[in-house]
């Protein structure tokens, strides 16, 4: 194993299981909304950036997958509503026919 293997490794696990989190949590919780994400992502972006005490190179890592996971998640679920939207049926308004 490399010296940075386990970067990515770490990487993967957290970007994984947030990702796994964020999915169940949407699945079963109907009272989570696309703006409760955003509003989680701009507090994780908040800490990302409150480093003066300094995370370590650990902590940059876990940071950053989990903006990652947290960023993913958001531009799937935006193009899940843009696809239902676009197969939805369009009707007519007045005057047209």
């Amino acid at each position: 194993m490399s010296s940075t293997d386990w970067r990515e490794k770490k990487r993967e696990e957290v970007f994984e299981s947030t990702l796994r989190g964020l999915q169940n949590r949407r699945r079963i919780d109907p009272s989570f909304t696309l703006e409760d994400l955003r509003s989680a992502l701009n507090h994780l972006y908040i800490l990302d950036g409150n480093d003066w005490l300094g995370r370590g190179e650990l902590g940059d890592i876990v940071s950053a997958a989990t903006i990652a996971a947290y960023e993913h998640f958001q531009n799937e679920w935006e193009k899940s509503l843009a696809d239902f939207e676009d197969e939805a049926p369009k009707t007519c308004s007045k005057g047209e026919a």
